[in-house]
């Protein structure tokens, strides 16, 4: 009878480990034989390994503990660029489609998968709609149809509206998922503080307890210090010739746009001869430049200034994304800028283009 009963032990002892909880992702991914699939996540900017195994004609299982929430990994193949995103969690996960189209391969078995699949299903007639405008909008520039681009512009600017709202919307009536930190996290480089933090308030309490969410609501802190109406905090950087310049010192012409670019920024060369033109025609009634840029090889940096005739003056640490400014600024995304009047006041922030263009002619238009 002892023997009976220390066999009932063993099998529920059994029993409660196999029940604890954990992941298992089972891959078959034709074309795929022995090759090492790893398992990748980004952590504090750094590519991170969680686990990997060796695929068997095609098929292979990775098996690893418990993870604390939902998180978005990729799966790699090899040393290759083959890979594919997904939602991890304690759950079995299955992974099925061919090595050459990795990217587009069929996942199960994850709820805050689905859920971001619904996202992306929802989202993509605006996306497809997107890069056909997009594709329009480049071929215009290349053929120098000034009307054309200009008219492209605008539908793509619309497009992208859009697609900011549906996943706005997206973040507003899921703030339970798992997968609003990440959407919330891409929406708050064009969010405004008072926007962000409403969002942000009205999550779940357990998705408010997440990293992402915390890292938010420290950005949010900073936003607040440089958003319209506040006094733009000073910095000091060397200009192209090493010489430091305060930001302080370009303060009290009747305004000064703080303008956070690079050389190596696409968009940032766009939207060069837009800031050009309104500094070419308004800066003899007191309009003024401060050019930040977040280069890394100074003479990438230099030669954009003279290939974009930007004839303001500009400073740099040379720190990429690290760059002291841009932190101090909040500024997770370029181009990027703030206008402050002739006290150092921000009154507007990221004009663009016309809008740009406006406000600085609203202000100095009718002055001389």
């Amino acid at each position: 009878m002892k023997k009976i009963f220390y066999l009932l032990v063993i099998t529920l002892f059994i029993a409660a480990c196999s029940s604890e909880p954990h992941y298992v992702v089972k891959g078959k991914i034709d074309g795929s034989d022995s090759i090492t699939f790893y398992l990748q996540k980004r952590d504090a900017g750094k590519i991170i390994t969680i686990d990997s195994a060796v695929s068997k004609k095609g098929i292979f299982t990775i098996k690893g503990g418990a993870v604390d929430y939902p998180q978005l990994i990729q799966l790699v193949a090899g040393n290759t660029k083959k890979r594919t995103s997904f939602y991890i969690e304690n759950s079995e996960i299955t992974i099925t489609g061919s090595l050459d189209s990795l990217f587009n391969a069929k996942i199960t078995g994850s709820k805050t998968e689905d859920e971001y699949r619904s996202l992306i299903d929802s989202n993509k007639p605006l996306s497809d709609s997107y890069s056909k405008t997009y594709i329009k909008y480049q071929a215009a520039i290349k053929a120098g149809n000034t009307t054309r681009v200009a008219e492209l512009e605008k539908q793509t600017d619309s497009i992208q509206t859009e697609m900011t709202n549906l996943q706005k919307n997206f973040v507003r009536n899921n703030p339970a998922s798992y997968v609003s930190p990440s959407i919330l996290a891409s929406l708050s480089y064009e969010m405004e503080a008072v926007e962000l933090e409403s969002l942000i308030n009205a999550m779940d309490t357990a998705i408010a307890a997440l990293p992402q969410i915390k890292s938010l609501k420290e950005r949010v802190a900073v936003m607040k210090t440089v958003a319209v109406g506040q006094k733009a905090p000073d910095f000091t950087m060397d200009d192209v010739n090493g010489n430091p310049v305060a930001l302080s010192s370009k303060i009290g012409a009747k305004l000064l746009l703080v303008d956070f670019w690079a050389a190596w920024c696409g968009p940032c060369r766009q939207e060069n001869p837009n800031v050009v033109k309104v500094y070419n025609e308004f800066n003899k009634k007191g309009f003024d430049v401060f050019g930040v840029s977040l280069d890394q090889r100074k003479e990438a940096w230099v030669k954009a200034i003279a290939d974009d005739k930007l004839t303001w003056t500009h400073v740099s640490d040379l720190q990429y994304w690290s760059n002291a400014a841009a932190k101090l600024y909040a500024v997770n995304s370029i181009p990027a800028n703030f206008l402050l009047d002739e006290t150092g006041t921000i009154i507007a922030r990221n004009l663009r283009g016309e809008a740009l263009y406006n406000k600085v002619n609203e202000v100095l238009g009718a002055k001389k």
